[in-house]
């Protein structure tokens, strides 16, 4: 990992408040699932029981539904038909305040649609028929095109190019957009296309797979030593910062102009429809780079979104919470998870727990400054038990029970800390005291705390027993307590 790189951490994902400009190949995608259970008496044909239908937006279209769906805002520049594809198309976008449509009307040109068949139950596209028009857009067209997009560009943190060869990113469309981005400093990343990549000269990062990268360099890539030399020889060729290749189950690799390639392994999923995952990642690329974002964890991030989508079905959108989940450790998760404020939460939670038989326990504590006593206390507590339920005094009831100077970190981060342990399955805060009323709500199976209470002085004791459960001593960790801790960090060095 180079010394410039970020790791992930939750901040990467505030992706609101950037604008992308996308410009490219609008098209409609359906998908038309059945099953397949006889051949055709009238042609040696599979026949498929059409169960379910799904239309929506693909190409340049479905980069800019990623975009939206991460939170940025897209403005996207394309060519549609005339026709019935080109309004249901319009329809598709109309209830997303986050991409502004600026479209030309082609009346001479269909709306490029694509209808796939597949076998619901082994996921296998069976057919797919085309209506489309592959030729260039015309003079005027190409000057409507590029109108739009340099009106849109002094507003946008970000370019993506996204060619899917249906004519509307012509040589001059691209050409004049990387010139006026380039003149801005605004990023351009290219999803490509064909095999003359010098098209796309000047711009940031181009993104082809590994079958694109040998048909436009003519080199082999069978290994990743070839496909290093394959993307350095394009850097050269077409003066772009950084190529990004994309190998399917065997990851990504980034080679930025002057540094040595870096290659991150794919995540392990199940992959389900890979169809859309390369306009997935031309969009996660253009959110992060717009938010300023180094090349190469734009390209991890990049490469969680992919596993994300090609886990779903058609053409698929990843959202930032789905991106958060599949690219931050579970540790940083836990406490949107675990952290409980809201007592009515905790009410609608266990009665689950409860007819799922498991067995509930709960503890609590100020946990102030976490040391090994308490890790002892709260695995021990959570060997008891399925489901521990920690109480933490809330900063109010800690200033009461300790006095002033406590607690050293407040409850919020009290909570974070317990809830990234993986013995810790929720973190209730209480205000009173003692955790009397919380323990009534929670009814535990076992009760827990350390071994410097007896039974008789364990506050719920009484109820727990009432119901069932049992109270749990803990031995204590000698030489470990919170006073003590604070009271060596008070000492002159």
């Amino acid at each position: 990992m180079s010394s410039s790189t970020r790791v992930f951490d939750d901040h990467l994902f505030q992706f609101k408040g950037q604008t992308v400009l996308c410009i490219g190949d609008l098209m409609l995608d359906e998908f038309h699932y059945g099953a397949v259970e006889r051949i055709s008496p009238e042609a040696a044909t599979p026949v498929i029981a059409v169960e379910r239908c799904e239309t929506m937006v693909g190409g340049a279209g479905n980069v800019a539904r990623n975009i939206a769906g991460l939170g940025a805002s897209c403005a996207l520049v394309g060519v549609r038909g005339d026709d019935e594809a080109g309004r249901v198309l319009m329809q598709r976008f109309a209830g997303d305040p986050n991409i502004e449509m600026l479209l030309v009307v082609d009346p001479l040109r269909p709306t490029t649609r694509k209808m796939r068949f597949v076998s619901e139950r082994h996921s296998t596209h069976l057919l797919r028929a085309d209506w489309e028009k592959s030729t260039r857009i015309d003079s005027e067209l190409q000057e409507a095109v590029k109108s739009r997009a340099l009106e849109a560009l002094p507003r946008v943190r970000s370019v993506v190019l996204s060619d899917y060869a249906k004519g509307v990113l012509t040589p001059d469309v691209i050409e004049t957009v990387i010139a006026a981005a380039s003149q801005r400093g605004t990023p351009v990343i290219v999803d490509p296309k064909g095999t003359d990549y010098s098209i796309y000269r000047g711009a940031t990062l181009i993104t082809p797979n590994r079958k694109e990268l040998s048909d436009a360099t003519r080199r082999p890539v069978g290994t990743i030593e070839q496909i290093a030399v394959a993307a350095a020889e394009l850097i050269g060729s077409v003066e772009c910062n950084a190529v990004l290749v994309t190998l399917n189950e065997d990851g990504m690799m980034l080679l930025v102009r002057g540094e040595e390639p870096v290659l991150v392994p794919a995540y392990p999923v199940k992959v389900r429809d890979v169809s859309g995952a390369g306009d997935t990642v031309v969009a996660t690329l253009s959110v992060m780079l717009a938010a300023g974002i180094d090349l190469e964890t734009s390209m991890r991030t990049a490469n969680a979104a992919a596993s994300v989508v090609v886990g779903k079905r058609g053409i698929a959108t990843v959202t930032v919470a789905e991106l958060r989940s599949r690219a931050l450790p579970a540790a940083s998760l836990a406490s949107e998870e675990k952290v409980i404020y809201d007592w009515s939460i905790l009410d609608e939670k266990l009665p689950e727990l409860r007819r799922s038989g498991l067995r509930i326990g709960f503890t609590n504590g100020c946990f102030d400054l976490l040391h090994p006593g308490h890790v002892k206390l709260l695995t021990q507590a959570r060997g008891a038990c399925d489901h521990l339920v920690v109480g933490l005094n809330s900063d109010a009831s800690v200033k009461r029970l300790k006095g002033a100077g406590r607690p050293v970190q407040d409850q919020h981060a009290r909570a974070e800390v317990l809830s990234a342990l993986e013995a810790v399955d929720a973190v209730v805060i209480f205000e009173e005291d003692t955790p009397i009323e919380l323990i009534r709500r929670v009814r535990p199976k076992v009760l827990v705390k350390g071994a410097d209470y007896s039974i008789d002085q364990v506050v719920g004791r009484e109820l727990v027993e009432a119901d069932g459960g049992e109270v749990v001593l803990v031995e204590l960790t000698p030489g470990h307590s919170t006073s003590a801790l604070v009271a060596r960090s008070a000492r002159p060095a």
